[in-house]
């Protein structure tokens, strides 16, 4: 059994609940990050949707525009308008979850650096935190059963 970690927004109206583990966690450098969350990053938990149950509150989903002009929707409290989670592609089985909003996001280290090319030069990187100028190859990052279920996800 996984689990159950909880989170929610900052008012309080948004409370879920989070199966862990999560299929993957980046801190995420790149400069859509760094706008979208008014930050030197971002850390997303890549979670299956359905390990995600939201209780309560409402969300909305608002369109942010992106570099390479894909679909990416931010989910915030209507309340208080903190951002929960993210759509990028529309992608229905898949959501990046904020850390940040979790009860205690110390669970949920980052498990990679991604496009650090653009990282802020006073951000210092962890040296056993893998991370990449740009993406990588998730087939030689992930566990292979973390994988196993990204690939089970239905579009």
């Amino acid at each position: 059994m996984s689990e159950i970690i909880e989170g929610g927004c900052a008012c309080g109206d948004v409370r879920y609940k989070l199966q862990i583990p999560p299929l993957f966690v980046h801190c995420c450098h790149c400069r859509e990050c760094q706008t979208h969350s008014g930050s030197a990053f971002v850390i997303n938990a890549l979670v299956e949707t359905d390990r995600i149950d939201h209780f309560s509150g409402e969300l909305v989903a608002i369109s942010v525009p992106t570099n390479s002009g894909g679909p990416h929707d931010i989910y915030h409290c209507v309340r208080c308008q903190t951002a929960l989670w993210s759509d990028y592609g529309r992608r229905a089985g898949m959501r990046f979850l904020r850390v940040g909003t979790l009860d205690d996001p110390a669970k949920l280290p980052p498990d990679v650096h991604i496009f650090t090319r653009s990282k802020l030069p006073w951000v210092t990187l962890p040296e056993d935190v893998p991370a990449f100028r740009v993406y990588y190859d998730m087939k030689e990052v992930w566990p292979a059963d973390r994988l196993a279920r990204r690939h089970a996800i239905k579009k």
